[in-house]
């Protein structure tokens, strides 16, 4: 298996017509039982895992390409390559295959019989091979018409593929071609096209290297010029000759490479925009073409990047301050084109690419390029630079930590980048947003490693915020000095967006470093200047800011927004905003929205306390009331903490009693007989723990009067709410004058008011000593409704939901027999 004459790289052409690699291995041919015939197949060389296990099939069409190319196809639309490291291997493989189909090894491709009829197989195979007529002048219509009748059937095409290539036809075509320029000769010109268009669909490689050889190629460019379809003739040849220029920024010594640089600049030409644009059904057909490029530029790059000497003397002219800007700009450009050309290889070979530039410094490089003042060039650059942290962003965090041991903050390479994104000059701000999504890829934790001896997220981090942050907040500290933006234009709001975006992400993703540099440079209260600015983006982008670090919880930032007064500027854009009804408007209720939901007790508070005055008159929305009624139930529990702990006692001696005295109670009420029962007297004795009547009675009066206010007041809110929606801008909140007489009333009427050791009260819900019923309450009157003067301790602070399914139940309920009644009253 370590034989290298066969390691291969094994290829499937994907939708898009690129060819993915699906893995490197070596490959074998042997008898495979399952598959009743010979076959290849391919191990990895990494975990021996089988790559490939393809049956050879006497009718599939294999083609042998470039010496170290294996290319089939396994099923419509689906083919497959095999790249060899050795052309020796190659050939071993092309002679199994061959002797399997029965063919001689010196032939580049195989037949195809798959999509013929068995009797036109026959018929076909029975005949002789295809005779092409004479190429002369006379006889190029009846040529044209072979080739087109030819097309439609794949064993024709192949015969029309080996006459072409045996009788060295094609040569002879572009003699005439020249007879036919020569003459004008219009008629035969059009024929020509027809031929070499056909000869293209036939899909054969033996075919292509003839006609994309060095002096056949521009004949073919210019039969393709005279389309019948188009009034004058394509100059195709003169732009190729006169207008492209071959700039050899650094000489290539080497002549096979630079004829495999201008044959795949000519093929990639007649691709694009020599050939017509193929229908649907001749798209397949040109497949062998896209392949033919594909595999050019994996060469050309090899071959490159195997030459040390041009690549040495590329790098030490990029940095070599001698350089004048033309060249300089000449040799950016060149390695420009090189990094795009890698992005067509797989990813072994795009890893070796990169790995190699990285170790001819093209990081140090690209910081000396983009500390220049040609904006072009530093256009360049940064595209380059993109590559590379596209590729492989921890070799850009190493190297910008290594450099900054050495070098000052200014000239580290990512503050240049930030600098070029605030600098930048396109009133869009386009190399902005790629320089920022740069940014945002090198911060990104997700894509940092972590091993047992470091984690790069900290180290890095740690590098960023201390030698990189105060750069990219510059611009933001500089424009919010006064209440409003110094600089308002677009332009710089654009920029500021960006870098708010960037925060954003920072807050979300960075944890503690983000933290401690906002609290310490105080970032949230000049973000929220930007709140008065007049384009809606920005002041959007500081409200999205804060509302991100909201939402983190973080009693941290809770502290030092209370601490500053941060909410006065949203409050005042809000109310500046008026009745308009639009994002900025939703965005801020939103977030006000969400402390009351998610009931984050310090904002509320702060919030409720500082500003209520100013938001208490906003009721179209039920937000801000909401926001009251929260901070007021935690001020009942701040002033009695007694009840507080009585509530606590209440909810677990009603949800946590032990089961087994749960049925020893129920028990005990169903067996005792109702006469033997003494009025007043309970089933079940009260629990040793419980306090002594006297002592709960008091704080358990004040508790109800404060309780049926508060849901007084609730109902009145949700029937706003309900019937008025946003058309009710002048509803204020009101309080019934006749709740607190009712419950005061009613309270002193209690002998024992709901103790949880009195089973007999039929107003407490579940109560165990009780069979389930409960008093029922009247809607009209705020106040409680007692049987025999026992109050019933219906709800509890903090149970808002409970108590509307507590009173559908009670609607629900049938009350207990009238002798049970009159026995538990007292």
């Amino acid at each position: 298996m370590t034989d290298t004459r066969r390691r291969v790289k094994v290829y499937t052409l994907n939708e898009d017509r690129q060819w993915d690699d699906r893995g490197t291995g070596h490959v074998s041919s042997g008898y495979v039982e399952r598959l009743k015939g010979m076959s290849l197949l391919v191990r990895a060389e990494s975990d021996g895992s089988l790559l490939l296990e393809s049956k050879i099939s006497p009718n599939t069409a294999y083609q042998k390409q470039q010496d170290t190319l294996i290319v089939w196809s396994e099923a419509e639309n689906y083919d497959l390559a095999l790249s060899f490291q050795e052309k020796a291997g190659c050939d071993e493989i092309w002679e199994k295959i061959c002797q399997v189909q029965g063919k001689d090894p010196s032939v580049d491709i195989t037949q195809d019989l798959v999509d013929e009829s068995e009797e036109e197989r026959f018929d076909d195979m029975s005949s002789p091979g295809l005779e092409l007529p004479p190429c002369e002048l006379n006889r190029l219509e009846e040529v044209a018409e072979l080739v087109a009748s030819s097309l439609p059937s794949p064993l024709r095409r192949e015969k029309l593929a080996l006459a072409l290539e045996n009788e060295g036809y094609i040569k002879k075509l572009f003699e005439l071609f020249h007879v036919c320029e020569d003459l004008e000769n219009l008629e035969g010109l059009h024929h020509l096209y027809e031929i070499i268009k056909g000869i293209f669909l036939l899909n054969r490689t033996a075919l292509f290297e003839v006609m994309f050889s060095e002096d056949c190629i521009m004949d073919v460019i210019g039969c393709l010029e005279h389309d019948p379809s188009l009034p004058q003739p394509r100059k195709h040849r003169e732009f190729l000759t006169k207008t492209a220029k071959f700039k050899e920024v650094i000489p290539i010594s080497d002549p096979e490479l630079k004829q495999k640089i201008h044959q795949t600049y000519r093929v990639q030409y007649i691709q694009d925009m020599v050939l017509p644009t193929p229908s649907v059904f001749e798209e397949n057909m040109l497949s062998t073409l896209h392949s033919f490029i594909f595999f050019n530029k994996v060469e050309i790059v090899g071959m490159l990047q195997d030459d040390e000497k041009f690549l040495t003397d590329l790098f030490a002219q990029l940095t070599d301050e001698a350089t004048d800007d033309d060249r300089r700009h000449e040799l950016v450009n060149f390695l420009k084109e090189f990094c795009a050309f890698s992005q067509t290889l797989q990813p072994q070979n795009r890893d070796a690419f990169f790995k190699t530039l990285s170790n001819m410094g093209i990081l140090p490089a690209l910081e000396v390029i983009l500390g220049m003042d040609d904006v072009h060039v530093r256009s360049a650059a940064t595209d380059i630079f993109s590559y590379l942290v596209e590729y492989n962003p921890s070799m850009v965090r190493e190297f910008v930590m290594q450099e900054a041991q050495q070098n000052d903050d200014d000239i580290l390479l990512i503050n240049l980048i930030i600098e070029h994104m605030i600098c930048d000059t396109d009133p869009e701000l386009g190399g902005a947003v790629q320089l920022m999504g740069l940014l945002r890829t090198l911060v990104d934790p997700e894509n940092m490693l972590a091993t047992a001896n470091k984690t790069e997220k900290t180290e890095f981090l740690s590098f960023f915020y201390k030698h990189c942050m105060h750069v990219l907040t510059a611009p933001l500290l500089a424009n919010t000095t006064e209440e409003k933006p110094s600089k308002d234009d677009f332009q710089t709001s654009q920029l500021l967006a960006l870098i708010l975006e960037l925060l954003t992400f920072c807050v979300e993703h960075h944890t503690y470093h983000i933290k401690n540099y906002i609290i310490n440079k105080d970032i949230l209260r000049r973000v929220l200047v930007l709140m008065a600015s007049k384009h809606a983006f920005l002041a959007l982008c500081a409200l999205r800011f804060m509302r991100k670090i909201i939402g983190l919880k973080d009693e941290f930032y809770n502290r030092y927004i209370m601490r500053n007064f941060l909410f006065e500027p949203v409050v005042k854009a809000f109310l500046n905003n008026g009745s308009r009804y639009n994002l900025m408007n939703s965005a801020i209720i939103e977030m006000f929205e969400y402390i009351r939901v998610e009931d984050v007790k310090s904002l509320t508070a702060h919030v409720i306390e500082n500003y209520w005055k100013a938001l208490e008159d906003v009721d179209y929305v039920q937000t801000f009331k909401g926001l009251k009624l929260r901070y007021e139930q935690q001020r009942e529990r701040q002033d009695n903490p007694k009840l507080d702990s009585m509530r606590s006692i209440l909810r677990n001696h009603r949800y946590r009693r032990d089961a087994r005295t749960l049925e020893d109670e129920e028990e005990m009420w169903f067996n005792t007989d109702e006469d033997d029962l003494e009025d007043g007297e309970a089933v079940v004795p009260p629990s040793d723990k419980m306090k002594s009547d006297e002592d709960l009675m008091d704080p358990i009066s004040k508790f109800m009067e404060r309780k049926k206010l508060k849901e007084t007041e609730e109902k009145e809110v949700l029937q706003k709410a309900n019937l008025t929606g946003r058309q009710s801008p002048n509803f204020k909140l009101s309080f019934s004058s006749g709740t607190k007489t009712n419950l005061t009333s009613q309270s002193s009427a209690s002998n024992r008011p709901g103790s949880p050791g009195s089973p007999g009260s039929p107003g407490s819900p579940g109560s165990p000593g009780s069979p389930g019923s409960v008093a029922k309450s009247t809607p009209q009157s705020a106040a409680i409704t007692t049987k025999g003067g026992l109050v019933g301790l219906v709800d509890y602070p903090d149970d808002d939901e409970e108590e509307d399914e507590e009173d559908d139940v009670d609607n629900k309920e049938e009350s207990p027999p009238l002798s049970k009644k009159s026995r538990l009253a007292s």
